[in-house]
């Protein structure tokens, strides 16, 4: 299985396909923290990053921000003081595609570039 960190985030239309089961439960082993919910009848992936103050918790939401914009995917974000909460889904397709499991990835390696500052 290739590491979702090597795959693509890909522009996405409306007829995309959705992730299978078996994609979500092997790509999920590559996520730890992260959950697979169902959130206004939507299928979403979603974590929730702790940090020391709303300092870091803003840089980090603004770095995912910019990740977001690079891809032209765009998560939902909840920052808040020492925590922010990041929600990937596919709005075009209401629900999960393999540029949601990739993005989380990226944010995850975010994460730890950051935290390793």
């Amino acid at each position: 299985m290739n590491s979702l960190l090597d795959l693509p985030c890909e522009a996405c239309h409306a007829g995309a396909p959705k992730v299978t089961e078996e994609q979500a439960v092997a790509w999920l082993t590559q996520l730890p923290g992260w959950q697979r919910c169902d959130l206004d009848t939507q299928a979403k992936l979603f974590c929730c990053f702790r940090f020391n103050d709303f300092a870091q918790a803003l840089h980090f939401t603004s770095a995912v921000g910019a990740l977001a914009e690079q891809h032209n995917h765009h998560p939902d974000l909840l920052t808040r003081w020492g925590a922010v909460e990041v929600t990937w889904y596919t709005h075009a397709i209401g629900g999960l595609h393999q540029n949601d499991f990739v993005c989380a990835a990226q944010t995850d390696r975010l994460f730890s570039q950051l935290s390793a500052q």
